[in-house]
């Protein structure tokens, strides 16, 4: 059985299908219609919903913590003892909720099928907002698409609801929401079993690696942003799944001195503070990782995971020298994250094995990273490209480089940088640099780019590289667009 609050209503299921998304389960099962789909893969944010969850900050203080997701990714198992708030639970006694007011004053909405959506994504930004924030206004709206181009309204009804803003039932209700979450608190493995089809929720690592190795076909789920694709874009089904999101032990963000060690399960906007702060760069690029709703949702374990040519991070993290903990059983192995890409989709991970947490080495000064894509925001790299240099005396020392969408795998650049290796860090070893790119990757061609466009972006990035340590004040770090 699995428990959650729908506002303020306990909700109690066990024989749901667990291939159930949260949209459905409110659209089919609850009658609740405000949430909306739009794409059914976590790009529009028509279905954003909200979901509440106890949370320690840095005083030691409970409070609930609101974040915005895409509920058309969201499978109902990962609700176990969380709130869920969709857009029906805003209205109170009669009244709209000052988020929907401010659409309404500032003709936020035009025909009204992404209004609830926003609304949700405003309700988050008023919640984990103290003052109007433009920046913030962005970044919480830039996951909800407006088909009639209504974005300055929105983008005011969002400065009005931050500003001076009201004590809402929310707020009247925190202590006793707080004390309703704590007495629904799991305290052992929760499952949603619909006969055929089974999710399994652990609590502790031990758990996950027991419940692992007796069901080695088990599909993991995390964030979910790319294992639910398989239900709703392919129409798959999951008859396995165990949910590691309330696994509290991979969801650590510990810094230390030399290094920072991730839990496979941290959400990425957890990362960004840790990692923004070690890598300005790698924080940059987080910002346009996706949407807020899918970096609320999305982990770094998954990201690597599921192994994809694009995925943003792994270039990353291969260029600063990063590993990750795999663990089976009782047994844990550290692996050179470079090394657990083999082919496409094919990883060293063996059967039952999974990443416990990535460590980050820290103390690279000259790293940089730059994705190219289509668009600034939620887009997919055509290249992403990461540089790590040491440079002594103006002869470099160290090198690593590493790409994505250039190969079958996320991959560091060999030849090229056996070009900077031991060589004057000039423009003249900067070309030789990029002519050895063409030895390390053939890329494809696709919708994305074509095959001269991946190689020649990829060349370019290195010559950027080049000029921005030349001269830091003119960096332009991870803009660029095809």
């Amino acid at each position: 059985m699995i428990q959650f609050l729908l506002n303020q209503e306990l909700r109690s299921e066990h024989a749901l299908d667990p291939n159930l998304t949260v949209l459905n389960y409110l659209r089919e099962h609850l009658g609740k219609s405000g949430t909306k789909e739009g794409c059914a893969s976590g790009d529009c944010g028509a279905c954003t919903v909200v979901v509440g969850e106890l949370h320690t900050d840095a005083q030691g203080a409970e409070q609930i913590r609101y974040r915005s997701l895409n509920s058309c990714l969201t499978f109902v198992s990962s609700l176990h003892g969380k709130q869920l708030i969709s857009v029906e639970d805003l209205k109170h006694q009669g009244q709209l909720h000052s988020v929907q007011q401010a659409m309404v004053e500032c003709h936020g909405s035009q025909c009204g099928f992404c209004t609830p959506g926003f609304v949700m994504s405003l309700f988050a930004l008023q919640k984990n907002s103290d003052a109007p924030d433009s920046q913030k206004a962005h970044e919480a709206l830039a996951g909800n698409l407006c088909r009639c181009t209504g974005y300055r309204p929105i983008l005011a009804a969002a400065e009005q609801a931050c500003c001076n803003k009201p004590q809402d039932q929310f707020d009247s209700r925190q202590a006793e929401t707080i004390a309703r979450l704590k007495a629904i608190a799991p305290t052992q493995t929760g499952e949603l079993n619909s006969g055929d089809k089974r999710c399994l929720v652990p609590l502790t690592v031990a758990d996950l690696a027991d419940l692992y190795d007796a069901y080695p076909q088990a599909r993991l789920l995390a964030g979910g942003t790319d294992l639910a694709l398989e239900v709703t874009q392919f129409h798959r089904t999951l008859p396995v799944m165990i949910y590691v999101g309330n696994i509290e032990e991979m969801k650590r963000i510990e810094d230390f001195d030399d290094r920072l060690e991730i839990g496979a399960a941290a959400a990425l906007s957890d990362c960004y503070t840790a990692l923004h702060h070690a890598y300005p760069d790698f924080g940059e690029l987080l910002h346009r990782f996706a949407s807020l709703q899918i970096r609320n949702q999305g982990t770094l374990g998954g990201n690597i995971g599921n192994a994809s040519p694009i995925g943003d991070s792994p270039p990353l993290l291969i260029a600063l020298g990063a590993q990750i903990v795999l663990c089976k059983g009782e047994t844990r192995r550290t692996l050179a994250l470079e090394d657990y890409f083999i082919d496409y989709r094919v990883t060293a991970r063996q059967d039952s094995e999974f990443i416990e947490k990535i460590i980050v080495p820290k103390g690279h000064t000259l790293f940089r990273a730059y994705k190219v894509s289509k668009r600034l925001d939620d887009d997919i790299s055509a290249v992403c490209a990461a540089f790590n240099l040491k440079i002594d005396n103006g002869v470099i020392s160290e090198a690593r480089v590493a790409f994505g969408g250039m190969a079958a795998t996320p991959k560091r650049a060999k030849s090229c940088e056996a070009a900077l290796l031991g060589a004057t860090w000039n423009s003249a070893t900067v070309e030789k640099a990029c002519a050895a790119l063409a030895e390390d990757f053939t890329p494809l061609s696709d919708f994305r780019a074509s095959k001269e466009y991946r190689l020649l972006s990829a060349q370019n990035l290195l010559r950027k590289y080049f000029i921005e340590l030349q001269t830091p004040h003119i960096e332009t770090r991870v803009t660029a667009y095809v």
